[in-house]
């Protein structure tokens, strides 16, 4: 995980639409950066669904939600459809921001190891600094969470 203070990488990723977005677009804005494992998970789900819930507090505040996962973008665009998600959901298929970011590590399932997204939060204020780190996120509390924080 990145530690706070720190210039958040820049990256640019495909949305749920195939469109290209950079970190770099939402200058002058806070943004919520969550890492998360997959799509259609129950607690990806929970997650996006609090996120998609309180979106237009987030708005009125000046702040913009993006989510980051390895699925794909067709993934992503019936995961947004299926729970009506309003934010970006963005594709990294080559890890190239979940690298970037330190979110990807080793985890232990059921005994076995593999590699994988751990759930991770960011809050990247107007001038594009990690002014927030979380880890090990609660998915179901996060969106409450860094409304609060904001």
């Amino acid at each position: 995980m990145l530690e706070t203070g720190t210039k958040a990488p820049a990256f640019e990723l495909p949305d749920q639409n195939g469109q290209l977005h950079s970190l770099e677009e939402f200058k002058g804005k806070k943004v919520v950066l969550y890492f998360y494992p997959k799509d259609n998970t129950p607690g990806c789900t929970k997650q996006a669904c609090g996120f998609g819930e309180r979106y237009p507090h987030f708005q009125e505040k000046s702040a913009v939600v993006i989510g980051i996962s390895k699925d794909s973008v067709s993934s992503h665009k019936k995961f947004e459809e299926k729970y009506n998600l309003p934010f970006l959901l963005l594709s990294d298929t080559e890890l190239t921001a979940i690298q970037a970011y330190d979110v990807w590590k080793e985890k232990n399932m059921y005994g076995k190891k593999t590699m994988g997204v751990v759930r991770t939060t960011y809050l990247i204020d107007e001038e594009g600094t990690i002014v927030k780190a979380f880890g090990k996120v609660k998915a179901a509390e996060n969106a409450q969470q860094m409304l609060e924080l904001i």
